[in-house]
């Protein structure tokens, strides 16, 4: 299991932007198939982006197509989301995960959800 800390969340206003960050410790990480989820109040979780090993190929649900972008850094460990031109319906806590697959449905993760970071949009 590799540990995952996600951060960089916070409010932003309708149409602004931001990056957040989820740094993994431990083995393995530029071998691991990465994802965003996130959890809006009172719904389930839900998928939002994913990322090869290779970082070569990615995929993203369609509410968020052309606004989010995910990436990551294998010598540093970390995969971002970056959030432009975000939306009220963006609020969410949200968490990445190692995914057996990057490619979606995306059915189960790999360990544990780690604690997540909160976006709040402000219309």
């Amino acid at each position: 299991q590799v540990p995952l800390v996600e951060s960089g969340g916070g409010l932003v206003q309708a149409g602004g932007s931001l990056r957040l960050s989820c740094a993994a410790s431990g083995r393995t990480f530029s071998t691991d198939p990465m994802a965003w989820f996130r959890q809006a109040p009172g719904k389930e979780r839900e998928f939002v982006a994913s990322i090869s090993w290779e970082g070569d190929r990615t995929y993203y649900t369609d509410s968020v197509k052309g606004r989010f972008t995910i990436s990551r850094d294998n010598a540093e460990k970390t995969v971002y989301l970056q959030m432009n031109s975000v939306k009220p319906d963006d609020t969410a806590v949200y968490y990445c995960a190692v995914v057996f697959s990057a490619e979606p449905p995306i059915r189960a993760i790999r360990g544990t959800w780690g604690q997540g970071t909160q976006v709040t949009v402000s219309s």
